[in-house]
């Protein structure tokens, strides 16, 4: 089944092109089933390229899936399209009353804040909140998990002394657990961040299972079952090149930056970065899907009850 999304969201032709299954709204309400609804809170600078990449991965799903686009009620988007921002989102102040089986909060490129110091903290303590009424499983991706755990449990973020970068092997630590079907043992992905979350305090916080994690990088993805909630760390969605941009990025502003580990082949930024983690992000996503659609009530009114 496809992903319903505008036929003018520049994702729909993206992912056409990609053999993605997608749907205009006026075909899927010929279908006599319900959609999963799913929001993305996309706090990336670079909003139509984050559309795409998880776009793609919910959409890769044998289910319809209807995606809302949302963004902060007051912050505006610099680095995207006003006409874009205007057809395509709606402020979380619009769609506060209403029920979601998923949200994803993405990354935001605010790490070295603190917290409270984000311009749009006050609200992003509100939407966080408002997953535990609205939405049935909630994803917070990099500083979006980061936010989530803080808020609800108080883990901290740290300062790496250096970036995390590249494509680092992690393992997997639940086998068990309904999100890891199909996973390997070992495998690699994309991380890209100035800060960390510290597995000590992990542990020491009710309620919360690593399932996923780095000997290199530490803990990837924790699940928090009391809030219908994980929190991942690193990108499963990057695109094959997202790396090389960033990296070509401060390379061409002069900012100092170490070249992304494990991504290039022999660490040479002159030759064609290798995708080994796609497979795994499809899986991941796949089954965070799966999950949302075997408990959350047909009744959408019911989500939060």
């Amino acid at each position: 089944m496809p992903i319903k999304i505008p036929s003018n969201l520049p994702a729909h032709a993206v992912l056409s092109a990609e053999g993605v299954m997608v749907m205009d709204p006026s075909h899927a309400d010929r279908q006599d089933i319900r959609p999963l609804r799913i929001a993305l809170l996309n706090l990336m600078p670079l909003k139509i390229q984050t559309e795409n990449q998880f776009a793609r991965l919910i959409g890769a799903t044998p289910l319809q899936i209807e995606l809302t686009l949302l963004r902060m009620t007051e912050h505006q988007a610099k680095n995207t399209a006003a006409d874009h921002m205007e057809e395509f989102y709606q402020p979380f102040s619009a769609i506060k009353d209403e029920k979601f089986d998923g949200l994803i909060i993405t990354g935001a490129p605010i790490e070295h804040l603190d917290f409270a110091d984000v311009t749009y903290w006050n609200e992003m303590v509100e939407i966080i909140n408002w997953t535990q009424t609205n939405v049935q499983s909630t994803l917070g991706v990099c500083w979006g998990g980061m936010a989530m755990i803080n808020h609800f449990h108080g883990v901290q973020k740290y300062d790496l002394p250096h970036k995390a970068f590249g494509c680092f092997r992690h393992q997997n630590i639940e086998p068990s657990s309904p999100y890891l079907r199909g996973f390997s043992d070992d495998f690699v992905v994309p991380v890209s961040r100035w800060t960390e979350m510290k597995q000590a305090e992990i542990n020491s916080a009710d309620g919360l299972s690593t399932l996923l994690g780095s000997v290199d990088t530490g803990p990837c993805l924790v699940e928090d079952k009391a809030h219908r909630s994980l929190y991942l760390f690193n990108h499963f969605e990057y695109d094959s090149i997202t790396l090389k941009q960033e990296y070509d990025r401060d390379v061409a502003s002069g900012t100092p930056i170490n070249v992304p580990g494990h991504y290039y082949p022999n660490d040479d930024p002159s030759q064609k970065p290798l995708n080994r983690w796609r497979s795994h992000a499809h899986l991941l996503y796949g089954n965070w899907i799966n999950e949302i659609y075997q408990n959350t009530p047909f009744d959408s009114n019911d989500i939060g009850n």
